[in-house]
């Protein structure tokens, strides 16, 4: 399975970017540049224990749907989300949310991904996925800082 993890400081305490990361819409709006939208379940609000969505976007020209659930949450630690349906074989993201020394948040995300077709797949992953997943989270989480500046 491919993995990484992206730290980010954000100038604001971890309750406050616990809370925006789980808003439907500042992933919406940082994600423009893909046309995503959220298409089922939860698409708009936060999204909390168990809320379940579908999104849609561009990616590498072709439109892609996948569906996540959110759970283990923990206010304002943790929380994850998984793909439940979509173009993965597996998907998962873990994000923390620590005190940093000078009141903002250590902001972690750490991504667990495979693709599908087995050693090609695990190629791509290599070769592709993982850079072009570290722009999506990285542009997300130019969102999230950017919302606090």
């Amino acid at each position: 399975m491919a993995s990484f993890t992206l730290e980010r400081i954000v100038a604001a305490p971890p309750k406050a970017v616990f809370d925006l990361s789980l808003d439907v819409g500042l992933h919406l709006a940082s994600q423009s540049s893909r046309g995503e939208r959220a298409v089922a379940g939860t698409t708009s609000g936060m999204l909390g224990e168990g809320d379940e969505v579908t999104w849609s976007a561009r990616h590498f020209g072709i439109r892609f749907r996948l569906s996540s659930i959110v759970f283990d949450v923990d206010r304002p630690h943790r929380f994850r989300d998984r793909q439940t349906r979509g173009p993965f074989r597996s998907f998962l993201h873990t994000h923390e949310f620590l005190a940093a020394d000078d009141g903002g948040t250590l902001m972690r995300d750490t991504i667990e991904f495979r693709s599908p077709l087995g050693p090609l797949g695990r190629l791509v992953d290599a070769v592709v996925m993982r850079r072009h997943l570290i722009g999506v989270i990285t542009e997300r989480n130019d969102a999230i800082s950017a919302h606090f500046s």
